[in-house]
């Protein structure tokens, strides 16, 4: 069976010690995954994090995106530094909270356009600060990096699949993995089907389960059917999460494109999601 989780973007888009009661409420509402979007971790609770990680008993991972300062493909080498060390920083928040993978948009800045197609010294700038965290990462614990190909709205750098497996091949490091997520698929791959087999059990760390407009997952035009399907055909066994955002939020709906509910709550949206997605599961033969 899979294993469902949500993401702590469905209740606020910064989370803070105020926020460490959504970590008893994923448990409650049946996930077995939280998936904590981190987005300052200079002021991320590590301590409280891990002891009510413990106490509850629910596994984590992490998702995060860099931005303008930390951007790792910038032509600056002292912001590609300053991305390095926060992602460092990243790893280990990581380790210390026993999360087993780091997701997102974690290899170039999240909105980050420079309105030509990506060019090659950003792959290698990339590419290099990549190693180092991964090395990193992998010298201190068996931590995943997995790397989020989004759509070319929110980036030039990462969109398909293929291009997502290109980059862990060029990385190197085994601990690099593919972050699918399919709201962003549908708008650029061909194939759910052919996305998950080019990743392949190898490259394939982990997925967000979301409807095509960010809705309620299983009312809109996924294809799950197939999506499930093919996942199962390669034996994925990670995580799939799922991901919305409240109207409400700021930095968030900027970057996303969130203007009206789909949902009374992000809770409800995500609840009625598990729901819809266990469901398709079961129907798959």
């Amino acid at each position: 069976m899979f294993k469902f989780g949500v993401d702590t973007f469905i209740w606020t888009e910064d989370f803070s010690e105020n926020d460490l009661d959504l970590i008893d409420k994923a448990k409650k509402l049946g996930f077995k995954v939280l998936d904590i979007a981190i987005a300052n971790p200079e002021k991320f609770p590590t301590e409280k994090v891990r002891n009510r990680v413990d106490k509850v008993g629910i596994e984590v991972v992490t998702s995060t995106t860099l931005n303008k300062n930390t951007n790792i493909i910038n032509p600056d080498a002292s912001v590609r530094k300053k991305g390095v060390e926060t992602l460092k920083k990243l790893v280990d928040i990581n380790i210390a909270i026993g999360s087993t993978l780091l997701g997102g948009v974690n290899y170039a800045a999240w909105g980050y356009l420079t309105g030509c197609p990506r060019v090659e010294d950003e792959w290698q700038w990339s590419l290099e600060s990549m190693r180092e965290i991964c090395q990193y990462a992998a010298d201190n614990s068996g931590l995943i990096i997995a790397v989020e190909p989004v759509n070319r709205f929110e980036t030039h750098f990462l969109n398909i699949a293929k291009d997502a497996v290109a980059y862990c091949k060029n990385v190197g490091i085994g601990n690099i993995k593919v972050h699918l997520d399919s709201f962003h698929m549908i708008r650029e791959e061909l194939s759910f089907k052919d996305a998950v087999k080019v990743c392949g059990k190898k490259y394939l760390g982990y997925i967000h389960v979301c409807e095509s407009n960010r809705g309620i997952p299983g009312t809109g035009l996924v294809p799950w059917k197939e999506f499930f399907s093919v996942l199962k055909a390669i034996n994925y066994d990670g995580f799939l999460v799922i991901e919305s955002f409240d109207p409400c939020f700021k930095e968030l709906n900027r970057l996303c494109a969130i203007w009206r509910k789909f949902a009374e709550t992000g809770e409800e949206l995500a609840v009625k999601g598990l729901k819809n997605l266990k469901e398709i599961e079961r129907n798959i033969v």
